[in-house]
């Protein structure tokens, strides 16, 4: 386990390696959109109405080429290998089929494209904090737009990609939340 830097220092610097055409899943609000380097170009897919009015607004005075796309990652609105990169911040816990995104992510990467990602995940099998990510899981379905605080990605990434680079870290305070952060390649 690595020290863990904080999630904003660590979005941070992951975002910073961007280059290309860069294509972010779930995209929200556009909270990664101040940290994008202004020499990409990003599109963002955003399958939430209400988000997605948010986030074209705050696209429009945004420096740089963006666009946003009403969808949702399971089903990517762009032709095969037409991206360089791939960015995911805390959307993977909330995807109806991860496999399918998975999938679509490799579909639309090209040749030495990669996925770079910053996830929260599922605590270590038999622990308390992940019996208690079972137990809440239902309701934070509901109430956090899809999000499954035990699904367990790495294993997933892991399979998905050819070459995954990824750290484990486990944010600091009482619930100690396990995230994982890195870059995949296909």
């Amino acid at each position: 386990m690595t020290t863990w830097p904080g999630y904003q220092p660590l979005k941070r610097t992951l975002i910073a390696t961007l280059t290309g055409q860069v294509l972010e899943i779930g995209a929200g609000k556009g909270a990664n959109l101040p940290l994008l380097p202004p020499s990409i170009t990003w599109t963002a897919l955003e399958p939430n109405p209400r988000a997605r009015r948010t986030l074209t607004n705050a696209v429009q005075s945004a420096s740089g080429e963006r666009r946003v796309l009403a969808a949702r990652a399971e089903a990517i609105p762009l032709p095969s290998a037409s991206i360089d990169a791939v960015l995911s911040t805390a959307v993977l816990c909330s995807v109806d089929d991860l496999n399918a995104v998975l999938a679509e992510i490799q579909r639309v990467l090209r040749p030495g494209g990669r996925f770079v990602f910053l996830e929260h995940v599922a605590a270590p099998p038999g622990s308390a904090l992940r019996r208690m990510q079972r137990m809440i899981a239902p309701i934070t379905r509901v109430v956090d737009r899809g999000c499954d605080p035990s699904r367990d990605l790495a294993p997933a990434i892991e399979a998905a990609f050819a070459t995954v680079d990824l750290t484990h870290y486990t944010a600091p305070g009482l619930l100690k939340i396990p995230f994982i952060a890195g870059t995949a390649y296909l």
